[in-house]
């Protein structure tokens, strides 16, 4: 059964969905079959998968409202290699929508209960906020990877993301863990970038990624040719960290895997 992974931090800017895509492409490469699940009304991670978010027919929002099954919104193999639910600013409109149902928070994890045989990756990029879209990506999920820029405020925005995980854990989904913290944009000549980075490994110690991704041009271009780093410049530097950072979470997932079986 496919592992569902939110890519979550309600602080914008931050390589959310440089992230979400990225990861997606990387866990591709390595022989996963992955499906990228965009509900972010901006749709940035279907334009930086060169889906024209402005041509859909059918997107996230007809998918999640139930007007149309997933097999009319997918975009299966883009040139990204994954698959892809894409989304557009419709998206607002599903959103008001299960705000005003029972069980608005579940929605998703039904979506995508029957898809967890097909993919080995589910990876859902989230708004850069703790709405229902969000709320419906954490009840679904089983980790989340959270993408920190090390600046003044993240550690703020972190603080409350781990509010909202507890909140969830205790009333819909006690599954749901912290994947790891992958720390973007990261620059080890600045300053404040190693007094943060201190901070979060003081504060989240193991739940820091090893793995930094460092700025980088390369990676800034690629979504502007609707496309991931790896299939932009594979040898750039931050297509070089997604796929360190793909190895190492499949070596966490590989050991918890191992540790769970050796417990039971």
């Amino acid at each position: 059964m496919g592992a569902i992974l939110a890519i979550t931090n309600q602080k914008g800017g931050v390589g959310k969905t440089t992230t979400a895509v990225n990861l997606a492409a990387s866990l591709h490469t390595t022989r996963n079959a992955v499906l990228l699940v965009d509900i972010d009304p901006q749709g940035n991670a279907t334009m930086g998968c060169g889906v024209a978010k402005g041509s859909l027919e059918n997107s996230v929002c007809e998918w999640l409202m139930g007007d149309s099954p997933h097999g009319a919104v997918l975009q299966a193999g883009v040139d990204t290699g994954f698959d892809l639910l894409p989304a557009n600013g419709d998206l607002v409109a599903a959103e008001v929508s299960l705000m005003g149902k029972n069980q608005s928070d579940t929605r998703l994890r039904e979506l995508l209960a029957p898809l967890r045989d097909t993919y080995d990756f589910i990876i859902i990029d989230c708004p850069p906020a703790l709405n229902i879209l969000t709320v419906n990506a954490l009840t679904a999920a089983d980790g989340l990877v959270i993408p920190v820029q090390c600046e003044y405020y993240a550690l703020e925005g972190l603080s409350a993301l781990v509010e909202t995980v507890e909140a969830i854990r205790s009333r819909s989904n006690p599954k749901l863990k912290i994947e790891g913290i992958v720390r973007t944009m990261y620059d080890r000549r600045n300053r404040l970038t190693l007094e943060v980075n201190s901070q979060l490994f003081e504060y989240f110690g193991d739940a820091v990624f090893a793995t930094v991704v460092p700025r980088n041009v390369r990676l800034a271009e690629a979504p502007s040719f609707g496309q991931s780093a790896l299939g932009y410049d594979r040898r750039s530097r931050g297509a070089m960290a997604y796929l360190a950072l793909a190895g190492e979470l499949l070596r966490r997932r590989q050991h918890s895997s191992s540790a769970l079986e050796a417990a039971g």
